[in-house]
């Protein structure tokens, strides 16, 4: 089990726990009485830990090595799942993964980053880091969605899409706006769900949708806490005050107008009860779907349209011209 530093009350107690069940082994003593109470003191500790958390406590828990990602969620919500390879021009991007499948019986096409379970993964899957052919690869199976009447649906988990000069080269910028353009005029339902890091465009390519919803636990911002704060500070040390500026929880998003929806998890964060997070996902993706079935297609593009319209807000400032 891994604790993040703000965990430390915690891990103490767990290793008390541990300690107690070693003693009680070797020495054949009834320790049963204690362990309940270091239990009953553990979900305590928890529920006061995690009903206050800070927005840079929530940032680390969106990264938690521990926390399910776009496969898992695949693996447990859907059935036929078939993952579909490549954007037909340069190669297949293993940061981004979808394919055909079904949310009980319905077909859809699911997709989303994939970070990497384990070292060799994570650089096998670019830390979820997609590249050009990656969002061209997503759009190429929203059409192929879009042809078949499919409902869309997105997973978003990623420090931002890859900064590299050779992405750069293959067209990067135009990779995502071109996302952004035709996710805007899909003729079928788009759902699109923040499981662990919504950074930047990298974020955005696929994350145009007829509802967008943040997990409790996940952030979304233009820049990363840690970027921000190298910026700003010429330094990583003011990173804690970044992620408070940034308003870049599931709250201040939701405050914003800026998504639809917030998806409770379970007390400790989704890798706490992994199962649990994903029946309650897959509940939310049902109940969602139910109403944007509803809803003919050129009502859906309006609807998404005004929506991106009236996020944001300014102030007009008369001018007047000194001749």
């Amino acid at each position: 089990m891994i604790f993040l530093d703000f965990e430390k009350p915690l891990e103490d107690l767990f290793s008390q726990i541990h300690k107690l069940k070693e003693l009680s082994a070797k020495n054949k003593v009834d320790a049963a009485g204690s362990i309940r109470e270091l239990e009953a003191a553990i979900e305590k500790t928890r529920t006061q830990i995690y009903d206050n958390l800070t927005p840079w406590q929530r940032v680390q828990l969106s990264r938690h090595p521990d926390r399910p990602y776009t496969l898992f969620y695949i693996e447990k919500i859907f059935t036929n799942f078939t993952e579909l390879f490549g954007d037909r021009q340069v190669k297949d991007d293993k940061a981004m993964v979808g394919g055909m499948a079904e949310l009980d019986g319905q077909p859809v096409m699911v997709l989303g980053q994939q970070k990497g379970t384990n070292t060799k993964l994570r650089q096998m899957r670019n830390f979820g880091m997609a590249n050009p052919e990656g969002y061209r690869k997503a759009l190429r199976l929203m059409k192929i969605a879009e042809k078949f009447n499919r409902p869309v649906i997105t997973f978003i988990d990623t420090p931002g899409a890859f900064p590299g000069l050779e992405a750069e080269e293959r067209g990067q910028a135009e990779a995502i706006a071109r996302n952004l353009f035709e996710m805007v005029n899909m003729k079928v339902p788009v759902i699109c769900v923040i499981i662990g890091e919504g950074a930047s465009g990298g974020a955005l390519g696929i994350g145009i949708g007829d509802r967008v919803a943040m997990m409790e636990n996940t952030w979304y911002s233009v820049i990363s806490p840690e970027s921000c704060s190298s910026i700003l500070w010429r330094s990583w040390n003011f990173k804690e005050k970044a992620a408070e500026q940034l308003r870049l929880t599931s709250q201040d998003m939701s405050a914003f107008g800026l998504v639809d929806d917030v998806i409770p998890e379970p007390v400790g964060g989704a890798h706490s009860d992994p199962e649990k997070m994903a029946e309650t996902l897959k509940n939310y993706l049902l109940k969602t779907l139910t109403v944007l079935n509803t809803i003919d297609p050129e009502t859906r593009i309006s609807q998404r349209i005004d929506k991106l319209s009236e996020m944001g807000f300014y102030d007009e400032v008369e001018f007047n011209a000194v001749v």
